[in-house]
């Protein structure tokens, strides 16, 4: 199920998002479609792909209200508990605008702002996430967005699942559209009569939305281009194997191309997680989906020794990394490259995906050496502040025109020459 292999035979299982020159061509006119005919695209493209017919795009209040009310007490007192952690944790994010006053009175700064409208994408149909709803709607609210746009797609019957709505309620989301698919984004990104434009869309999808993502970016800012789930789980002899395999299982089952992956230095604990993996996957609902992708893109591998597993996952760079060694916090300052990491036993990977509070939106395919996860950070943006007076012109003047000539750019010079010629001084 969970082949043990050497080092370079790890490497060659990372997994990256491609798209194929046909499915590009589809999302390109799906995207023309939107921006031509507007609303009238997004009901003939619904019908299309989700075989439901909608008399209406939006989400009314009254729905939203029926929602909170039918979903069961248990699940919206974790929906809360979560949202209040997620909500904590990202308020500690916060920029503040910051102004310095230099000794002649130049005064520099920075002004940071919200975004004005963001969207967000929730995959649905027959899928239920809440979790993502929470996850990407909080850090817009908490940067102080002031208005979130929620788009997934509908259920067979035209509905949108009780536990989304719910989680849009608590969340904060202002309006909720029935609309998924490339033609989702779109939508947002290029406004129709009942989708307002917003100025970043963030949120997973499946291939088709991931990559409208990507050929609408520049029209708006967007989040990432998600790829595959992905997990590495680097032990010692400590670590208990059916932990580990519990874990590596919990990330397999997100698709056929999820990757999990042990590094580790006890060739016992090797087998017997081999071992333990086949044992419990045979219990999962999603057993067969991550059987799959554990025979794809699952591997464990011996190392040497902990400075040996800790250079290979920074290689990796992956979306999770646990820790499961006796010193976790000790192996901590050698991690350079990973989404989120987990120290720790009891630290297990899905506690982040739900109620820990850091973001579950994390770099994919390796994109942990340059991305970081979504947060506050996303949805502001800044402005820089420059208030010069005479002296300053004076000091800084002559400076900033031989840059200019330098470069070839006579009217940047003019423009401080002649600020200096009327204060009585030279522009050299």
């Amino acid at each position: 199920m969970i082949e043990i292999v050497g080092r370079e035979a790890l490497l060659r299982k990372r997994k990256r998002a491609e798209f194929s020159d046909e499915e590009v061509a589809t999302v390109r006119k799906i995207i023309t479609s939107v921006k031509e005919e507007g609303d009238q695209a997004l009901v003939a493209f619904t019908k299309q792909f989700d075989g439901v017919e909608l008399d209406s795009l939006h989400v009314e209040e009254a729905e939203l209200a029926e929602a909170v009310q039918a979903v069961e007490p248990k699940l919206m007192t974790a929906l809360r508990h979560a949202a209040e952690r997620i909500r904590r944790f990202h308020e500690k994010q916060l920029t503040a605008s910051w102004i310095m006053e230099e000794a002649d009175g130049t005064i520099l700064g920075q002004r940071v702002h919200p975004l004005e409208r963001v969207g967000v994408y929730v995959p649905g149909g027959r899928a239920v996430y809440p979790s993502t709803v929470l996850m990407n709607v909080i850090p817009a609210v908490v940067a102080g967005v002031k208005e979130v746009v929620m788009v997934t797609p509908p259920q067979p019957d035209g509905s949108i699942p009780a536990a989304t709505l719910a989680a849009a309620t608590v969340a904060g989301v202002n309006q909720v559209v029935k609309v998924g698919g490339a033609q989702a984004v779109a939508a947002l990104a290029y406004g129709t009569a009942s989708v307002p434009k917003v100025d970043k869309i963030v949120g997973p999808g499946n291939r088709f939305v991931a990559l409208a993502k990507q050929l609408v970016f520049g029209e708006v800012d967007i989040d990432s281009v998600a790829g595959p789930s992905e997990i590495v789980v680097i032990t010692d002899e400590t670590a208990d194997p059916v932990f580990v395999a519990a874990d590596l299982l919990s990330q397999a089952e997100h698709g056929e191309d999820s990757s999990a992956i042990l590094i580790t230095t006890s060739a016992d604990l090797a087998t017997n997680v081999q071992t333990e993996v086949a044992r419990q996957c045979k219990r999962l609902e999603r057993g067969r989906i991550a059987q799959t992708a554990l025979e794809k893109y699952g591997a464990i591998t011996v190392v040497g020794d902990l400075q040996e597993a800790t250079e290979l996952s920074n290689q990796l760079a992956p979306e999770h990394l646990e820790l499961m060694v006796a010193d976790p916090w000790g192996l901590l300052g050698r991690i350079r490259h990973a989404g989120a990491v987990f120290l720790g036993p009891y630290s297990t990977e899905p506690l982040g995906d739900y109620v820990a509070g850091p973001n579950h939106v994390l770099p994919t395919a390796g994109t942990a050496r340059f991305f970081s996860p979504l947060g506050v950070d996303h949805f502001l943006k800044k402005s820089s502040l420059l208030c010069y007076g005479k002296e300053a012109l004076l000091r800084d003047g002559p400076q900033a025109m031989a840059l200019a000539e330098a470069e070839g750019l006579g009217a940047h010079a003019a423009a401080i020459r002649v600020r200096l010629e009327r204060e009585g001084a030279k522009g050299r």
